[in-house]
């Protein structure tokens, strides 16, 4: 069982069941139960994501993420998928469906990294979108976030501020403490944070940047970018997930003694991820670390990353993010990608603690059972 851990000031204390016909193993005589899973866990280009972030309330798990089209423009909007098993994933609803914002709405761009937070008795979710105009017809300029809120995690969302940062802000997450402090997380060329007051949804303070993806002394890992974090409390340590597509898509972890930082690494080297070395090389060159030497990783994707955490099918801690497949996968994988492979699909994975730090399983491809 997870034990002490903060997580949007939900602690998890119990062991859940679960079933499922086709992917878990309930059984009666005192043996393990058995969840199966296989990624990507969707397979279907009408609900393909990025960003997965995974919440469950009740005996249902809810996913958002960003749709697609994700680069050439605006795209639908904020999609709520559901699953009663973990395994099999179907559309719900749109939070937001951009066909139905009017014209001046000031965030009908492209709806990036949304996540739903429990705090306070209430749904938070929080978008990354800007104003769509003839000169921006992508909304770039107006790029910030969003705060929306709920009695329930289906909605119906009310704006209750925007846009929170007056500069280009994505990747926006929330963490509630066991005082009752609220603080915000974003990305934007490095890492940012500040304390929030969600029921006003402003910002107590500036939102500092307290991370650089050149920051001195750190990996070269990192120095493409960093971006997606998220934050839980383990025995008192602060926690942060963040990730950098440097190589790919890999995930580092930060820990720190107060909310605010300062934050160290907890590794040296990322937790989790895939990287490959000819995977957008047009970025490492633009970027100035196409001179990196690396060895690329057994697996058949390009991109695993932007991760959050949620309550998994066994009551303990799991990642979510988006796992894409590699167009150049060597054998013995199919060369020839199918439909839904060639779009971002969701990805699942335990996540262990031990000796003061976390773990997270994987990428992996092929069936993992889990007993519990």
């Amino acid at each position: 069982m997870i034990k002490e851990i903060v997580f949007g000031k939900k602690i998890f204390l119990g062991l859940f069941l679960f079933a499922s016909s086709l992917f878990a193993q309930v059984n009666n005589d005192g043996t393990a139960k058995v969840f199966r899973y296989t990624n990507p866990i969707t397979r279907d280009t009408s609900i393909s994501m990025r960003d997965h972030c995974i919440i469950k309330v009740g005996n249902k798990w809810y996913c958002t993420g960003t749709s697609n089209p994700v680069w050439t423009g605006p795209n639908p909007g904020v999609r709520l998928l559901v699953s009663e098993d973990m395994i099999n994933w179907k559309q719900h609803s749109w939070l937001i469906d951009a066909s139905k914002l009017p014209a001046d709405c000031p965030y009908n761009g492209r709806f990036w990294a949304p996540e739903i937070h429990f705090i306070q008795n209430k749904y938070w979710l929080t978008v990354n979108s800007g104003k769509v105009t003839a000169e921006d017809p992508k909304g770039m300029k107006t790029h910030s976030v969003w705060l929306f809120s709920s009695d329930q995690v289906t909605g119906p969302y009310k704006l209750v501020n925007g846009p929170l940062t007056p500069q280009y802000n994505n990747d926006a997450t929330l963490f509630e403490d066991e005082d009752g402090q609220t603080y915000f997380y974003c990305s934007g060329n490095g890492l940012f944070q500040a304390r929030i007051d969600l029921s006003t949804g402003k910002l107590i303070g500036k939102a500092e940047k307290f991370l650089d993806k050149k920051e001195p002394g750190y990996p070269d890992w990192m120095v493409g970018g960093i971006e997606g974090p998220f934050v839980i409390k383990r025995e008192g340590t602060y926690f942060m997930f963040f990730s950098t597509w440097t190589r790919g898509y890999e995930v580092g972890l930060l820990k720190s003694s107060s909310p605010l930082g300062p934050w160290e690494l907890v590794s040296r080297e990322p937790i989790f991820g895939t990287r490959k070395k000819g995977y957008r090389p047009e970025l490492a060159v633009e970027g100035g670390y196409d001179h990196l030497k690396f060895t690329d990783t057994q697996d058949p994707y390009c991109e695993t990353g932007h991760n959050s955490l949620f309550e998994g099918p066994d009551g303990k801690l799991w990642s979510s993010c988006h796992y894409s497949m590699y167009d150049k996968r060597p054998y013995p994988y199919s060369q020839e990608l199918k439909d839904w492979e060639r779009t971002p699909q969701m990805g699942i994975e335990p996540v262990h603690y031990k000796d003061g730090r976390f773990y997270i399983d994987g990428p992996t491809w092929t069936e993992q059972c889990v007993e519990y």
